[in-house]
This record gives structure tokens, C-alpha cells and sequence, in this order.
């Protein structure tokens, strides 16, 4: 059978994109961070959304798995096969329309995000969605995953810049739901089933996004604190003062910037002294005259007033704002350079991350002496990177054995201030079989109903974000899954 349903895939593709060499499909079965590495029967490339449709509608009558890909660029192993095959969305590039004036863009699926990014900038535009990963990852992707990234705090998620979808389903039908309205309240609001569904609902071929106008005013500061309540202290009180222009929020600790500092090139320490914590803030706005400096500078006097800012320096220029965010961006990546790492994902209530740091700091560091804490992230919507980086000489595979030791303490604090376990990189295989330790059990209950509902067969990512079955293994830290 997968001989004759490969030969119906190459009649609707082209023999060039069913991709069946175990090399060439390489990169599309494992994961960024090594954790997952999975096996497919192809990656089949289709170039248009009438070609997905077929391809979902052959799947569907052979009852192959697919798992949709974009750029690839998940850590929750969401878009790694396990069989089947993999439907690769990276010809579906077309920017199909732009809207100044209804301040919209309708584009498909494998765009990158940078390239819609600067198809706003084209138009005059803004389109705010912004992370680290922004030159690989693509635009369907972030929808899959509802993808926050640094400007949460102004715009909000993914699903917030999100107007209409172009969405196939499992048995290949086609949802032309590309509205571009503000106002549509005929109906479900259907967009948010898919929105964050992580290709376990249907694949997004196409959407309609959101642009707001382009900052013609940008402050930006670089500021060390005593500890993370000093941090939160002082991000209330410039957001009582700047509201809606207070566009980044970022907190990292000294290890953090330390890490950066000994991996990164062209990188350097924007103070002579090291400090406990630090903070990257920007302020934007549409006028060209806003007075965003002085404001910020201003605020930043009365927190350094009030012990919660020990030093800060505003960017005097774009290069040296650039600087300022290279030591942010670059936290991720640099990591992996001080060996194993345990890595959350996770949120809680902006009034409570000051204590959910030091807190569970301090019980990581009892539970483990020698264990490094990276806590990093978007302080300014309460979504904390809290990473776990091994002890110095510890073996890797030893210390990544540890897991689900540390995820229990680090989520279950979590969870006992109200917080989600999963915040921007979603559920994925890592934290399937975590979810229904800590996720409302009518929530999962009606979860399972909407994955039946629309996929029956269970074709589409499965055994991802909930497992209907023994469709597949559970994650096993310290050793790729296979």
C-alpha cells in the first residue's frame, strides 16, 4: 500500500516533492533540540491548498498519519513523525494580498515570519509578532502554536493578530474562513479551534493577519535590579506610566547575560559591574515626536529612587539598541553550550512571578547543588523561560535523566500560583502526558471531543497534545525518541 498511495502522491505534486531519501528527509524528522528524532514514510511538498486538499483526502482514504510542517523550528517535539508522512507547507509562500487601509494581509502558510514582517514594513505597516527564530519559522507554524515571542505585552499572541483562516481537514474539505472583519458574530468563531491546535485539527493553508502602524518613535533601556520583585516593581510602574507604549518587557539573570557573554560573538557587558537580574524595556509608538525618552528616563530615576534599578542605560542609537536586544535573542542558543539543559515553558499571574522565581530557584538549587538556573523570558505577560542548566561537570545524559523530577517541582509550582505549564512552545509529545496532571479534566474531556469530532480517524499529528490511545510512546528524557 505505501507504493500505490506514494505513486497517487507524485501524480498530485510532482515526483520532485515526494521525498523519500532517508537523507534528504533528515531534517524533517528531528527536532531542534535533539530530544525527538521520528521516521516517515515521505515529505510530500504540495504547492498550492487545492494540492493539500488532495493530499489530505488520498491520506484519508489509506488512513496514512500526516503531520504538517512549517519551518520546523518547535522544542516540544510537536512536529515530529512518527510514520506516515510529513506535509511540508515551505511552497506555500505567496504574500496573496495586502490592505493598508483595512489594515489586514492575507498570507499563506509556509511564509516566513521576517518576510511578512517586512512585506508590512513594504506597505508602511507593522506586523508585531516578533521572536528569536523569525528567519526560519513560518507564519502557519505560529499559528499552530499560537506563538507569543517579545511584543505580547502590547499586541498580544498569535491569536490575537489573527483575523481569518484557509484551513483543510482531515478528509480534505476546505474551510474558506479568510474574512478579514473585525466584527462577525454569525457563528462559532472557528478560527480558534485551529489557532494553537499544533496540526492536531486540520492544517492552516492561509490566513489573514492583523498590521497596525509602524513606530516612528522607539526608546530602549538596558537595566540591572537587586532580584525578580524589583523587576515587577518597576515594570508596574512603567506601565502605569507609559500604558500602551510600553511595548517590551524582558527580564534575564546574570547567569543569563554571562552565558551570552562567553558564547556570542560581537557581544559585550553594557555595565562595568555584574548585578543579580537585568531587564531589556522598549518603549514605541506611531508619532514621531512622543517624548518616549525622557518619559523612560524619567520612570527609570524614581525606580533607581525606590531601589529598583541599580544601574540602566538607554540606547543612544539603533546599533546600540540592536546591541541591547543580541543579549536577549541570544540567550537560547547560547545555552546549549553549557551542556544538558531542562527547559519550561511556563506562565503564571504577573503578581506572582516575582516569588515563583525565587522561589523555585531556591528548590531547584536545594533539590540539585550545583544546578545552574536560567530563568529568563517576557516578564511583562508572565511567561517565564525557566530553564535548568546542568552542574559543571556533571554527565549530560545523568542530569537530563532528572526531568521529570524537576518538571514535577517546577510545575507544580506552577500550578499552585495559577499559572500554565505550557505558555508559547505548546504541548507537543514533551508535556502530553504531563497535561492531565495539572489541566481541568472537563477542559481535556471536551479536548478529546473536538479532536474526535473533526479528526475520527486520528490522522492528523496523533498523539500529540492528547493521546487517544497508545498512539504513541511517552517522552523519555535523556534519549532522542525513536
Amino acid at each position: 500500500m505505501p507504493s500505490a498511495f506514494l505513486d497517487q502522491l507524485r501524480a498530485v505534486v510532482g515526483e520532485a516533492h515526494v521525498i523519500v531519501d532517508e537523507a534528504a528527509m533528515q531534517p524533517a524528522l528531528t527536532e531542534l533540540r535533539g530530544l525527538h528524532r521520528g521516521h516517515a514514510l515521505a515529505v510530500i511538498r504540495p504547492g498550492s491548498t487545492a494540492e493539500v486538499s488532495r493530499v489530505m483526502q488520498l491520506a484519508d482514504t489509506a488512513g496514512i498519519p500526516v503531520v504538517a510542517q512549517g519551518g520546523n523550528t518547535g522544542l516540544v517535539g510537536g512536529g515530529v513523525p512518527f510514520g506516515g508522512i510529513v506535509l511540508s507547507l515551505a511552497r506555500l509562500k505567496a504574500i496573496r494580498a495586502v490592505d493598508p487601509v483595512n489594515a489586514t494581509m492575507i498570507v499563506e502558510a509556509g511564509v516566513v515570519l521576517q518576510a511578512v514582517q517586512e512585506a508590512a514594513q513594504v506597505a508602511g505597516m507593522l506586523f508585531p509578532l516578533s521572536l528569536a527564530s523569525e528567519g526560519s519559522c513560518t507564519i502557519g507554524g505560529n499559528i499552530a502554536t499560537n506563538a507569543g515571542g517579545t511584543a505580547v505585552l502590547r499586541y498580544g499572541n498569535t491569536r490575537d493578530l489573527i483575523l481569518g483562516l484557509e484551513v483543510v481537514l482531515p478528509n480534505g474539505e476546505i474551510w474558506n474562513g479568510l474574512s478579514g472583519l473585525r466584527k462577525d458574530n454569525a457563528g462559532y468563531d472557528l478560527k480558534h479551534l485551529f489557532i494553537g491546535s499544533e496540526g492536531t485539527l486540520g492544517i492552516v493553508t492561509a490566513a489573514v493577519v492583523k498590521l497596525f502602524p509602524a513606530p516612528q518613535s522607539r526608546a530602549t533601556a538596558f537595566l540591572a535590579a537587586p532580584d525578580p520583585d524589583a523587576v515587577v516593581k518597576l515594570f508596574h510602574r512603567l506601565r502605569g506610566r507609559a500604558g500602551e507604549r510600553l511595548t517590551t518587557f524582558e527580564i534575564l539573570p546574570r547567569f543569563g547575560l554571562d552565558v551570552v557573554l562567553r558564547h556570542a560573538p560581537n557581544v559585550r557587558d553594557p555595565f562595568a559591574a555584574a548585578y543579580p537580574f537585568y531587564a531589556l524595556v522598549e518603549l514605541t509608538s506611531p508619532e514621531v515626536e512622543a517624548g518616549l525618552e525622557p518619559l523612560l528616563l524619567e520612570t527609570l530615576e524614581a525606580g533607581m529612587e525606590a531601589g529598583e534599578v541599580l544601574d540602566a542605560t538607554l540606547a543612544a542609537s539603533a546599533a546600540q539598541a540592536a546591541d541591547f536586544w543580541r543579549l536577549r535573542e541570544q540567550l537560547s542558543e547560547c545555552q546549549r553550550h553549557e551542556g544538558g539543559s531542562i527547559k519550561h515553558d511556563v506562565s503564571v499571574p504577573i503578581s506572582r512571578v516575582a516569588d515563583f522565581l525565587t522561589e523555585t530557584s531556591a528548590a531547584c538549587e536545594a533539590a540539585m547543588p550545583g544546578i545552574r538556573v536560567c530563568a529568563f523570558g517576557h516578564i511583562g505577560d508572565g511567561n517565564i523561560h525557566f530553564n535548568l542548566s546542568q552542574p559543571l561537570g556533571m554527565d549530560k545524559t545523568a542530569f537530563l535523566g532528572t526531568w521529570h523530577r524537576f518538571n514535577r517541582l517546577v510545575h507544580d509550582a506552577v500550578a499552585a500560583r495559577g499559572g500554565s505549564i505550557a505558555a508559547e512552545h505548546g504541548v507537543g509529545l514533551i508535556k502530553r502526558d504531563e497535561l492531565p496532571q495539572y489541566k481541568d479534566p472537563v477542559a481535556l474531556a471536551l479536548m478529546a471531543t473536538l479532536k474526535r469530532a473533526l479528526d475520527p480517524k486520528n490522522l492528523l499529528n496523533p498523539g500529540k497534545v492528547i493521546a487517544l490511545g497508545n498512539d504513541l510512546p511517552a517522552f523519555t528524557p535523556g534519549r532522542p525518541a525513536a
